[in-house]
């Protein structure tokens, strides 16, 4: 995992308190406690299902928990939901997009609704078309791109007011491989300067190569949170496994992941 992040504060940017979110019988989030620091790029891995999408739904405000709070930077994010709401950037896994205006015209809206000077806009935006090699289709309009364009100009808007807090909902899916590495290197770039990232991603190698810290949840509930280091530990205490100590045994977040959620 990755271990170059420069913390600038350590400072619980995200923390949930027995967060829970029953639909009827069904719990999909069940009294989920999580603490992410300053800095870091948190993994949030499950099956399909499992409460991810959920859990950030209720971290970013767009529903509301059944029991429990979460706070952003010390916002809690029901109770004082616009201080919260403009600290942070929100990648869903499907791009809603306005199809009737250019990538362009798109990006800047979203900069005007968080009062970015429109130089610096204009600056970023650049910077970010041609990072993401969108800059030839940056006036063309939205319905005419494919799902992958879709996603860099919906990140593209996400990134312009540079929030303090980065919520990404399998921001990889659908792009090439050149361009999903440009975008781990937009997050750990990010990151560097301050910015925390709390994604998913069905791609554990990613995880496993950026984050630092990964929490892996199954049917609601958080079984497994911390370094790979952690995992592996945990993994052999919840399933009473002894590893020979004098065995080489290189166990990787796949292996771990599969291994804690089989069976549950």
């Amino acid at each position: 995992m990755n271990s170059s992040a420069i913390f600038l504060a350590v400072v619980k940017m995200i923390e949930t308190f027995n967060l829970t979110k029953n639909y009827g019988k069904l719990c999909a989030v069940d009294s989920l406690k999580l603490q992410v620091d300053s800095g870091e790029i948190f993994g949030f891995l499950g099956p399909n299902g499992a409460g991810k999408t959920t859990t950030i739904n209720m971290l970013t405000g767009l529903i509301r928990p059944t029991s429990g709070t979460a706070t952003l930077a010390g916002y809690d994010i029901q109770e004082q939901s616009l201080q919260a709401k403009a600290i942070i950037g929100l990648m869903p896994d499907t791009p809603q997009l306005y199809e009737a205006l250019t990538g362009r015209q798109f990006v800047r809206m979203i900069a005007d609704l968080y009062e970015v000077p429109p130089l610096q806009a204009e600056n970023e935006m650049g910077t970010l078309l041609e990072q993401l090699e969108l800059a030839d289709a940056a006036d063309e309009q939205i319905k005419g791109y494919s799902y992958g364009m879709q996603k860099k100009i919906l990140l593209i808007s996400v990134l312009i007011h540079h929030p303090q807090i980065l919520f990404l909902d399998e921001p990889t899916s659908g792009l090439d491989p050149k361009s999903a590495r440009t975008v781990r290197e937009i997050m750990q770039s990010r990151c560097e300067h301050g910015c925390t990232v709390f994604m998913t991603t069905h791609i554990l190698e990613i995880a496993e190569r950026i984050c630092d810290r990964v929490g892996i949840i199954t049917k609601g509930r958080l079984i497994a949170e911390g370094t790979l280091s952690d995992l592996q530990k945990q993994k052999r205490e919840m399933l009473s496994q002894s590893v020979d100590s004098n065995e080489e045994h290189v166990e990787t977040l796949e292996d771990i992941f599969l291994d804690l959620t089989s069976d549950m």
